[in-house]
């Protein structure tokens, strides 16, 4: 079909005859060593993926008895959230072994089968590095404790002196992130600095020690097939903390870049520059995406090809549904990656915020600086206050546009289901720090943690023969897996359409904006693949082209409100 005829909706032609046919063609994975350019990446959190033991939480036996899921969703790559033995005091992110997986989850073994069933089905792996800070159960930190002020055990740590005649009083006042103080005293006149938890000491990473037992670590992981890393907190592992610190307004009013005491100082890129040199060693080369949360411009460093040579940007899931602010952020992205010599990175929706759907169902904040949804889950997520039809379809919209960009795309679980939000988790059975070192400020991240539903009904919806670790609503029943294959109509299946047409459709990372007006955002990838968006609230004319994809059902000449198209158009 071309030119301004009738558009076949989703229900029609486009995600039933793409998603007809689910077999995917193993691929080698030697094939493309630049993969990472272009990947569709779907992260798992482990513990709310899939449980196969039926003790409540998700685990790596259960992420190997998903792979065929993954496989028909098209994913070419799967990050993993930590899967490492902890106490969950932050969810997996405090780490007791960096070499093993958490008994609860399984064994290396588990992990070696589920890689290799993963490869043979042209998945490759990522898994995530937590380097700012060990667990307060990791044999150095124990080590630590039990040794002296001034060892080689401390070293490793951020250890100082307290304030007073005893050191009963903390070096500063710093407030960590998770809320309370950032200096927790041992008992001999000394504390330790921690960013986040209390149980999360941060490292010392100006000690060589330190700095060698992590390239140790990403040759362990390589050396059993994995493809890549995420980098957590990449930005803050080098500080600088001097003899005397500033209190904790002097330090909010630095500029965080380059001679910060705590975060982006330049020094960090001489151990990423080391981290580069171990990917090379293998081949294809292991890739790196960092977390950085930075200033604009000093993102490229980040992503360059000496360092980890990718970088998260954010600035999608930051943005509001707007047509304007979507188009402004794709240019400064793509002009970002070119100063990098990398591909850019797209991501809606992932661990840390509350899930897409319900942002964009929500009405704006009255502070432009409040995160969409924080008010709204500290209310205890009224239902009168979101418009979940909109929220869907604007979410679906934002995905198609996305994955419509050059460069790559983040996933995260549960978003092809059209998940919302879980607000009402009752507060004893919440387990996000922030929710309990910040009462009445931050509810914290379990709402989008929940372990998604797999069959339509069941104690957990299929996740597993236990009780989840957090409690699942009754309205996951309509978003199951199992409720939504088959139908044409269902957020899964344009899932599975887009990257499908997505891979059939790859071309070279370059984009060209087409003129258009009001809230339409219309661009042309080089080999007559062309996106549209309608981000306005009523219809307007549908440009010309074939309808390949579209987020809602198109009739006729118009493109609905809050609605995009993918269009083939003649070369």
């Amino acid at each position: 079909m071309s030119g301004r005829h009738a558009a076949p909706g989703p229900a029609d032609r486009t995600a039933s005859e793409l998603t007809s046919d689910k077999t995917v063609p193993a691929v080698s994975l030697a094939e493309d060593p630049e993969w990472w350019r272009h990947a569709v990446v779907y992260q798992i959190y482990p513990r709310s993926f899939a449980d196969a033991n039926g003790d409540g939480i998700g685990d790596i036996p259960g992420i190997l008895s998903r792979v065929g899921y993954l496989r028909d969703l098209g994913v070419d790559a799967v990050w993993l959230s930590p899967f490492y033995p902890s106490a969950l005091a932050d969810g997996g992110y405090d780490v007791d072994d960096y070499r093993d997986v958490d008994p609860r989850l399984g064994t290396l073994d588990d992990f070696d089968a589920m890689v290799a069933a993963l490869h043979e089905l042209g998945i490759r792996v990522i898994v995530d590095i937590v380097p700012n800070h060990t667990s307060n159960r990791h044999e150095w930190f124990r080590e630590a404790l039990a040794s002296p002020p001034g060892s080689a055990a401390r070293d490793r740590y951020i250890f100082r002196d307290g304030l007073g005649p005893d050191g009963s009083q903390p070096p500063a006042d710093w407030i960590s992130l998770f809320g309370g103080p950032a200096w927790e005293p041992v008992g001999d006149g000394q504390w330790y600095f921690h960013l986040f938890a209390r149980e999360q000491p941060d490292l010392n990473w100006d000690n060589r020690e330190v700095r060698d037992d992590f390239l140790t670590t990403l040759r362990f992981w390589s050396d059993r097939g994995v493809d890549g890393f995420r980098i957590d907190v990449a930005h803050a592992l080098a500080k600088h903390l001097g003899e005397e610190l500033p209190d904790q307004a002097t330090l909010d009013e630095l500029p965080r870049e380059g001679g910060h005491p705590l975060w982006d100082r330049n020094e960090v890129h001489d151990i990423y520059a080391e981290w580069r040199q171990v990917f090379n060693e293998y081949s294809p080369p292991r890739t790196a995406v960092a977390e950085a949360w930075v200033e604009p411009h000093r993102r490229p460093r980040y992503a360059s090809p000496e360092g980890l040579g990718q970088a998260f940007n954010f600035d999608l899931l930051e943005a509001d549904f707007d047509g304007d602010a979507f188009r402004r952020v794709v240019d400064f992205n793509l002009d970002l990656a070119a100063q990098s010599g990398s591909s850019s990175t797209w991501v809606l929706s992932n661990h840390d915020v509350v899930r897409h759907a319900t942002r964009y169902g929500l009405a704006l904040p009255d502070d432009p600086d409040e995160r969409r949804g924080a008010a709204w889950l500290l209310a205890g997520g009224p239902e009168d206050e979101l418009d979940r039809e909109r929220g869907l379809r604007r979410a679906l919209a934002a995905t198609l546009f996305l994955l419509g960009l050059p460069g790559s795309a983040y996933l995260y679980q549960g978003e092809e289901l059209g998940l919302h939000e879980v607000a009402d988790i009752p507060a004893d059975q919440r387990q996000d720090p922030t929710f309990f070192r910040n009462p009445g400020v931050d509810v914290g991240r379990d709402g989008c943690r929940v372990p998604i539903p797999w069959e339509r009904e069941g104690p957990s919806f299929g996740f597993g023969a236990g009780a989840p670790h957090l409690p699942q609503p009754a309205w996951f029943e309509d978003h199951a897996v199992s409720a939504q294959d088959g139908d044409p109509d269902s957020p899964l299946a344009l899932y599975r359409a887009a990257l499908r047409l997505r891979r059939e459709l790859r071309t070279a990372e370059e984009l060209e904006w087409v003129e258009s007006s009001g809230q339409l955002v219309h661009f042309r990838r080089p080999n007559g693949w062309e996106v549209a968006t309608n981000f306005g609230s009523e219809p307007v004319a549908l440009p010309e082209g074939e309808v390949l994809l579209a987020s809602s059902p198109v009739q006729g000449f118009l493109l609905p409100a809050e609605t995009t198209v993918w269009l083939r158009r003649s070369r």
